[in-house]
């Protein structure tokens, strides 16, 4: 059988090695200069190649239609994404929150090593080609592609198909929505395309206050998302996140969005101001023992004007910021700060809010949310319910999970599994 992969991602690259291994001719088509180049970006550069989590704990981290996964996690796992990796010498790591890395902390060994696997099974890869068309039959049977490869336009013929181009996020590695517009002229629904694991924005004095402080990194704080309309926790999270020009990012905030883009009304919510970041600067201490902590620094520099003592308890960057926040005259001796106001400043730094406003735009997501309708495509399989010989891969399905390595294993997992050898009545019929 002759496969064609469109897309040489992840996905696109875990299903020619599935589908080469089972004996087939297969063709990788894709449109960049080099396949994979949105592993290079995963992971802050380093690649968080999967979880080590068990696999049955992988669909409660996949929020957009986990369920679908069952059987592709089932058919690749963690084990066997690190076994291909292995297998190519490279070796891995467990980090915090069960992130697995290269020892390297290469994402390009990781790139390097799939297209190594691949090509040892065969596989042919063409670079810098445009695939402009799915070419189906009026059975509603791929037979081929439409392409154009330096210039020159050419049809290319095959038995299967495996649409693996990716989401919208980060256009730049090449996910620019392209399958989505072939998956529709073949009668697919897209639901809506989303940013997912994307920074949040903020507007006013909240804005104000992030500006003041862009740049600066928070360590081992307490978040959580409220909708102060209904004063109902959104999501909850430790960790990391960082103050931007526009409002807030790092570990913990991306995560957040994969709940409040899925929140109801959200839209509206986000208009009207009604969504909070309420951040716990001190999460470790209750709040008597943040007030006996202000207290200790407070008799150890009685002497000092409130501006001057706060160095021990705040990074620099958020010292002036708290304090026209906390409204205690910054002039003031500290012996001379009432309780009154010491207690507003424990509840101010336990309760640090910036209102959000909205999402980044999708070019600046880590995922793309949403896709082709799940319930259009045969989960045990991948394969098209409409087209037969029409597989899909990947992040242009309509499946997404939080940080952690989720969504490259739902790559691998969907990409195997749409490149294996899966009965056709139609092409087996009369061997």
């Amino acid at each position: 059988m002759k496969v064609l992969i469109i897309g040489g991602g992840a996905a696109g690259l875990l299903a020619a090695i599935s589908s080469s291994k089972n004996g087939n001719e297969v063709l990788i088509l894709e449109k960049m200069e080099m396949p994979g180049r949105k592993i290079l970006i995963t992971g802050k550069g380093r690649c968080n190649i999967t979880s080590s989590l068990p696999m049955e704990d992988f669909i409660k981290n996949v929020p957009g239609n986990g369920k679908f996964l069952y059987s592709a996690f089932n058919n690749f796992t963690n084990r066997d994404i690190l076994e291909i990796l292995k297998r190519q010498g490279i070796e891995t790591k467990v980090e915090r929150g069960n992130r697995i890395f290269p020892v390297s902390d290469k994402a390009q060994d990781v790139q390097k090593a799939l297209i190594k696997e691949a090509e040892k099974n065969g596989v042919k890869i063409i670079t810098n080609c445009k695939v402009n068309k799915i070419l189906v039959n009026k059975n509603k049977e791929v037979y081929g592609i439409s392409v154009e490869i330096n210039g020159e336009k050419k049809n290319i013929e095959g038995d299967k198909v495996i649409l693996a181009t990716g989401g919208k996020s980060y256009p730049g590695t090449g996910s620019t929505g392209d399958g989505y517009m072939m998956a529709e002229e073949l009668g697919h629904t897209i639901n809506r395309i989303k940013p997912s694991l994307v920074p949040l924005t903020s507007k006013g004095n909240s804005l104000n206050i992030c500006k003041e402080m862009q740049g600066l990194g928070l360590k081992n704080i307490a978040m959580k998302l409220i909708d102060i309309d209904k004063n109902k926790l959104i999501y909850e999270d430790f960790g990391e996140m960082l103050f931007t020009h526009f409002g807030v990012s790092g570990p913990t905030v991306l995560s957040s969005s994969a709940h409040l883009l899925r929140y109801k009304n959200v839209d509206e919510l986000l208009k009207n101001n009604k969504i909070i970041l309420r951040i716990d600067l001190k999460p470790a201490l209750s709040e008597k023992k943040l007030d006996d902590r202000i207290l200790r620094d407070f008799n150890e520099e009685k002497n000092k004007e409130f501006k001057n003592c706060l160095n021990k308890l705040l990074p620099r960057k958020m010292i002036d910021v708290v304090i026209k926040m906390s409204k205690i005259n910054p002039n003031k001796q500290v012996n001379e700060v009432t309780k009154e106001e010491r207690k507003n400043l424990v509840m101010l730094l336990k309760n640090f809010d910036i209102y959000i406003s909205g999402f980044r735009p999708i070019e600046e997501a880590i995922i793309t949310s949403g896709g082709i309708k799940t319930n259009e495509i045969n989960p045990k399989t991948m394969e098209s319910k409409f087209i037969k010989g029409l597989y899909f891969a990947g992040e242009i399905i309509d499946v997404d999970a939080y940080t952690g390595g989720f969504n490259l294993q739902i790559a691998y997992s969907t990409g195997y599994t749409a490149g294996m050898n899966w009965y056709r009545k139609d092409f087996y019929e009369g061997i």
